[in-house]
């Protein structure tokens, strides 16, 4: 891989982290400011994820059908970003569901679309997925950091025009991104149905739709939970940029693990970490060490997770399908799965209370870990060489 291709690449990574890590840790409280309540907020984060079950598939059935990735990323990234002008002016539930809705339309769509578009680069170069990706961990890590600062001194309605900059910049970012060319492939007469009703692969689905409920529920609702047992906004982003640290740890030893580890033992470790991780955030919220250490599980329930996950998807969709299934992968685990976790979450939260809705949550990786110990058969049980190769 090129260097400028590489250079641009990473920090369109590095820039979209940055507006993820400024709208997951501090976005819910905002919402919570606005004197929305628990499941109002649950609801309002979740259609996000309820906009991952539809719009990637449109998305990616487009960039696939057009062979033109870059078009679309661009759109999503525009309209995104003219959406989220709108929220200057929302703040009645029904406005800020049409805003928000209108939102969530296009920016799930993005990530989903440059996974694809760094796929099929690296199907054609000797560039590292890992590599590229860590630059987006980078980012979270910068966001998150920073903007727990920035709330604290300046307010938490300073985080609308810190977001506002941060989609102007990505916006800008997505002119610099190549277009990659796609060979044809000898699956490409198959039917992305004939991929999808396989029971291996509905098993990694649910399996992936089980870890991320429970990561539905942090991503909405964490900031507020550390905020009521009494953390600052500065502490509650060192928190997330722990986990993120942490996350780009694994990145960088992804090679090493990948070579070593069938991808399903990856997957079935991961699950049961996570299983560990939500049950000391449920348990122990008003110890920092242990509340450190849950954070470091993050390399585990999202790093090497999502990293196995990609991979095995990479291998089941293949060639002109590669847009789908990443738009597939991102609609049932992110979507169903993370649209579960958040309106669950919010609900359980106003009416059992944070410590027993956060222990709960280990129930869903617990299952998940079930689910792809039984149902998961690789025929290519390793990663190929070349994307988390050195």
């Amino acid at each position: 891989m090129s260097h400028a291709l590489h250079f641009n690449l990473s920090r369109f990574y590095f820039i979209y982290y940055f507006f993820v890590g400024a709208f997951v840790p501090y976005w819910g409280l905002y919402l919570s400011s606005e004197s929305f309540s628990p499941a109002d907020i649950g609801i309002l984060m979740s259609l996000f994820q309820v906009s991952r079950i539809i719009a990637p598939n449109l998305w990616g059935w487009l960039a696939d059908h057009t062979r033109q990735r870059v078009r679309w990323i661009r759109m999503t990234a525009f309209l995104g970003l003219f959406g989220f002008a709108a929220i200057f002016w929302a703040h009645d539930f029904m406005t800020m569901f049409i805003v928000m809705a209108a939102l969530s339309l296009f920016t799930s769509s993005t990530l989903p679309l440059s996974e694809s578009l760094l796929l099929a680069h690296l199907a054609t170069t000797n560039g590292h997925y890992s590599k590229i990706r860590l630059w987006g961990s980078w980012g979270f890590i910068v966001a998150s950091v920073l903007l727990g600062y920035l709330t604290d001194w300046f307010g938490i309605k300073s985080l609308l025009w810190f977001i506002l900059l941060v989609q102007c910049v990505l916006f800008g970012l997505t002119w610099k991104l190549p277009e990659a060319h796609v060979p044809p492939h000898a699956n490409d007469h198959f039917s992305v149905w004939k991929i999808l009703k396989q029971p291996a692969v509905i098993s990694l689905l649910v399996g992936c739709a089980m870890m991320v409920t429970a990561h539905g529920l942090m991503y909405n609702f964490y900031s507020i939970y550390l905020a009521e047992h009494g953390y600052s906004k500065g502490m509650i982003g060192w928190l997330w940029a722990l986990g993120v640290i942490c996350e780009i740890g694994i990145f960088m030893q992804m090679p090493w693990i990948m070579r070593r580890f069938k991808l399903k033992t990856i997957l079935v470790v991961s699950l049961l970490i996570g299983v560990i991780r939500f049950s000391m955030m449920g348990l122990v919220p008003d110890n920092l060490g242990l509340l450190l250490l849950a954070q470091t599980m993050h390399a585990f329930t999202f790093g090497s997770f999502h990293a196995a996950a990609v991979e095995v998807i990479t291998q089941y969709f293949t060639g002109r399908h590669q847009a789908k299934g990443q738009a597939i992968y991102n609609s049932v685990a992110y979507g169903i799965g993370g649209a579960l976790g958040g309106l669950l979450g919010g609900f359980s939260l106003q009416y059992l209370g944070g410590q027993l809705t956060f222990t709960l949550a280990a129930l869903f990786p617990l299952l998940g870990a079930f689910i792809v110990i039984v149902g998961l058969r690789l025929s290519q049980p390793y990663a190929r060489s070349g994307m988390f190769s050195h």
